[in-house]
């Protein structure tokens, strides 16, 4: 009997270590003991048995200048992982987003482990900035598969085979989510308002985004007595952000899991976020935002030289209109943001209108009832038949 399909999982981010939990929940339902995993991922890939050699929560590779700060961890991460797949061997491993790391690791599993058919898993936004990288992994990878359907074609033309498998954020557990749990636990009453502050998933995000967002916090439940925070936090930074949120001078409720996370979501009268994932989550919510995010004053000298997008908020470059305010770099201020924030918490129409308009901008960008991770987990399969590894 032929030994078990072995997949290998890499995610150094808390977005894509859900991700590659979707993924290895998605094949093993398919394929049941006909499949095996190693990997690098946080703790959700942990909770589906996938133990990794290292804790991602310290690779925060967000933009050029904070990789090249981080390079000696940066290549040491890399070689553990490369050695990872020379001594477990698998058939396939699937990269998972993170594109500066990911793209070092293939080209070192090509040299090293030929063998290994490599699927990367979310594209780049070749369609924003740096439309090359699409040539780049056309070199590198076997198959990738795609969030969002119209992203595809900017990777067929350079000959790989681009599958959009669909983005879990436009799906969200809704249904079994319990606003009325999130509120019990906040104390906050029926006409109390709830702000959700959600600063990012990565330690440089919360060194950089979290204090703009605690000061416009404190100015608008200064000025609103009743407003209720409430600050979701991730995997990856949970302790920094309690430690951080343990100093303010308003009480802020920290919250944890995905279940309680979607439940605030909900819940919540707005939020306030760090560009990203989220923004679309909260978008499928039905959650009115502000968006905000500071990087490296010189990483964000070279993106606005090269990205070619006029937002960065998903829907709002979907829709071509700032639906969610953005406020990037110096503009990401405590009183910018308060104010913002402060128009929607007191104008219920405003709130509708922006709802509205974010559910409107979701549809053009796929929103479906399909299972994403059925999807992906049926690329893994066609590959791994086509290579034969699996009958």
């Amino acid at each position: 009997m032929s030994r078990p399909l072995r997949v290998m999982l890499v995610a150094v981010e808390a977005s894509a270590d859900t991700l590659g939990a979707g993924l290895a929940r998605a094949l093993r339902a398919r394929l049941g003991k006909q499949v095996e995993f190693v990997g690098v991922g946080g703790a959700k890939m942990a909770a589906e048995g996938i133990q990794s050699p290292y804790d991602i929560a310290d690779l925060s590779l967000v933009g050029l200048f904070e990789i090249a700060g981080a390079v000696p961890l940066a290549l040491r991460r890399l070689e553990e992982t490369v050695r990872l797949a020379e001594r477990e061997t698998p058939d396939i491993a699937v990269l998972i987003d993170s594109w500066e790391f990911m793209w070092r690791v293939a080209r070192r599993l090509r040299l090293r482990t030929p063998r290994v058919s490599l699927i990367k898993y979310v594209a780049p936004q070749v369609w924003a900035t740096r439309p090359g990288r699409a040539r780049v992994v056309a070199r590198l990878f076997d198959r990738l598969m795609t969030l969002f359907d119209f992203e595809t074609r900017h990777f067929e033309r350079e000959g790989i085979s681009a599958i959009g498998v669909g983005n879990p954020a436009l799906l969200g557990d809704l249904p079994s989510t319990d606003p009325a749990r999130l509120r019990a636990m906040v104390e906050a009453r029926p006409d109390d308002p709830i702000l959700l502050v959600l600063p990012g998933s990565r330690p440089s995000e919360i060194k950089r985004v979290l204090p703009a967002f605690e000061d416009a916090a404190m100015r608008l439940a200064d000025a609103r007595p009743n407003l209720r925070i409430v600050v979701p936090a991730a995997d990856t930074v949970t302790e920094l952000v309690k430690a951080r949120i343990a100093g303010w001078r308003r009480r802020a409720y920290v919250v944890e899991g995905e279940r309680d996370k979607l439940g605030a979501m909900r819940a919540a009268t707005v939020a306030l976020a760090c560009s990203g994932t989220v923004t679309t989550e909260l978008a499928v919510a039905g959650c009115p935002m502000v968006v905000g995010y500071r990087g490296h004053p010189a990483t964000a000298l070279v993106a606005r030289a090269i990205i070619r997008t006029r937002y960065f908020t998903l829907f709002n470059i979907a829709a071509d209109a700032e639906i969610a305010p953005e406020f990037l770099q110096e503009r990401c201020n405590g009183p910018d943001l308060a104010t913002a924030v402060g128009a929607l918490l007191d104008n219920p129409q405003r709130r509708e209108a922006q709802v509205k308009a974010q559910t409107a901008a979701l549809a053009k960008l796929g929103l479906s009832d399909a299972d994403p991770f059925a999807a992906a987990a049926d690329v893994v399969v066609d590959l791994a038949r086509e290579r034969g590894f699996l009958s």
